[in-house]
């Protein structure tokens, strides 16, 4: 299927590692020409090296996202590398951080950079015929059951989650989508699941029997519902969050 994202430019944060990586792959695979960041400059060196040895178009610095003069810079100086923006993919987050400073964590880490993000874009955004957004989420924001309990990640997840909804309504009739995808348990290499795979085998085992696909989610499994989001093939879908997560959420998803 053709998604129709050839020629579009698109920016990823968190995009050297995980989900963010994959992400950036399946975009350039698509024919997006990319604009990337992330913290670390060895492991987004090693991803642009990737990329443009695969024939890719990409601009990269390493930026803290925590810095909301960083992001806005690097938001300007991507549009002007690419010649304007089209697509935008919040990834980066502070993650499941512990401790009595998480909540301000989360908020710097998660929430902030992405409402800092649209609107550093947004006259970009507004000058492209093919504009749409998506906001990483969890699927932790949705149910408060799951063993993690309360915790600031799942709380300012649900926080992107309801801003992303309610920019999608308010920004529709410019012409600009916008949606979330939250994915469930997503095991790939350095990341969170994989740590509890080594560490607390007992714990991998009981989500897994959770999952009624019978296995964990990969990088990939959330790239490829961005880029059905950001492409034509999602052209009429406003204000979703789509959750991707072998389901493991057993509520009804209206």
């Amino acid at each position: 299927m053709d998604l129709g994202l050839t020629g579009a430019k698109a920016l990823v944060t968190g995009a050297s590692r995980g989900i963010g990586r994959a992400i950036a792959g399946t975009l350039a695979a698509e024919g997006c020409a990319l604009a990337l960041c992330a913290r670390g400059e060895e492991g987004l060196a090693k991803a642009v090296a990737e990329l443009r040895g695969e024939g890719a178009i990409v601009f990269a610095e390493a930026v803290d996202v925590t810095d909301p003069a960083a992001l806005a810079g690097f938001v300007e100086r991507a549009a002007g590398e690419l010649g304007g923006l089209d697509l935008l993919v919040s990834n980066v987050s502070a993650g499941n951080v512990k401790g009595p400073e998480s909540w301000e964590a989360s908020l710097r880490g998660d929430l902030i950079p992405f409402a800092g993000l649209v609107d550093a874009a947004l006259p970009h955004l507004e000058a492209s015929d093919r504009a749409a957004v998506v906001a990483i989420g969890t699927t932790n924001a949705s149910d408060t059951a799951r063993p993690a309990g309360a915790n600031s990640y799942s709380a300012l997840k649900a926080a992107v989650v309801q801003h992303a909804s309610a920019l999608a309504h308010s920004l529709a009739p410019k012409g600009i989508r916008v949606n979330t995808v939250s994915p469930g348990p997503i095991d790939f290499p350095g990341g969170a699941w994989e740590t509890i795979r080594t560490g607390r085998p007992e714990v991998y085992e009981e989500v897994l029997a959770k999952l009624p696909i019978g296995r964990y989610g990969t990088a990939e499994d959330v790239a490829a519902a961005v880029a059905f989001l950001l492409g034509r093939t999602g052209s009429f879908v406003v204000g979703v969050n789509l959750v991707v997560d072998g389901g493991l959420l057993t509520r009804v998803q209206y």
